[in-house]
């Protein structure tokens, strides 16, 4: 793997950017202990490396994504630490190729000499969801993000506002360019018992109209082209929220754009 990553360099370029995602998830006090994921589909990148997956490790998985058949992806390890992922990301991190039933999956550490017994994130039956999703209705997105962004959390505390609508009139009201850049706003699922079926077919359901989903009282999932990007989505978002608390902090309701501004807004950046 070691010569791979060295010949392939657009894959190392994401192992790159998601190391220094991981940085600043821990930086934000987003990713606490082994808290939050990240799953990249790199299988434009990967052209025929690893033919060869016979001795490699094979799992079931708890359902079929046959729409993934074949396909790679770069995940973040079960039980990492995003601190540790963004200084040694091949200990760290590994790469899967779902089986051509879509019912399984090979693993190709990163360092097997390292971590023989590295395994996906526990919430891979989630991103293999929402990937397939993506993959059905033929759309671009290759990145799913998860973590505990700190301030949207605590919004989801709020008991009068534990609304997808009320919370999106927030997001898009602390600041005028949060539109430009969510202009489908987030989707919000109810709190559910995380890892779940029910959470992961929730959070699909809210993926068909919305790039970030808020889980009430657990954390934020993002999906994006590319790392970067993807991250960039839950720090927009997760500002606005703050400028809400900031607002609530010093004593005052905050103003917030008002339903004319937002309109206004919406006819400029179409979705």
């Amino acid at each position: 793997m070691k010569g791979i990553l060295k010949q392939n360099k657009k894959l190392k370029d994401i192992i790159s950017q998601v190391t220094e995602v991981a940085q600043y998830l821990w930086e934000r006090g987003w990713a606490e202990h082994i808290a939050g994921n990240i799953s990249v589909n790199i299988d434009d990148l990967m052209d025929g490396e690893f033919q060869d997956d016979a001795n490699c490790p094979i799992l079931s998985l708890p359902d079929s994504y046959p729409d993934l058949s074949n396909k790679y992806f770069l995940v973040t390890g079960t039980g990492r630490r995003m601190c540790d992922l963004a200084r040694w990301p091949k200990r760290n991190a590994l790469i899967i190729k779902i089986s051509e039933d879509g019912g399984s999956y090979h693993i190709f550490t990163l360092n097997k000499k390292d971590e023989p017994e590295l395994k996906p994130t526990s919430e891979l039956a989630t991103h293999l969801s929402i990937h397939q999703q993506i993959a059905k209705r033929g759309s671009n997105e290759k990145v799913i993000i998860h973590t505990h962004a700190t301030e949207l959390i605590a919004l989801t505390h709020c008991q009068e506002i534990k609304s997808k609508q009320l919370i999106n009139n927030i997001i898009w009201g602390m600041h005028p360019e949060v539109m430009a850049f969510i202009p489908k706003g987030i989707g919000f699922v109810p709190y559910t018992i995380p890892g779940s079926v029910e959470i992961a077919m929730n959070t699909l359901d809210e993926f068909k109209d919305h790039d970030v989903v808020l889980w009430e009282k657990h954390g934020v999932f993002a999906i994006g082209e590319n790392v970067i990007d993807t991250f960039d989505s839950i720090e927009i978002v997760s500002k606005s929220a703050k400028i809400w608390f900031m607002c609530k902090q010093s004593g005052f309701e905050p103003e917030g754009l008002t339903k004319e501004q937002i309109n206004e807004l919406k006819k400029n950046y179409t979705l």
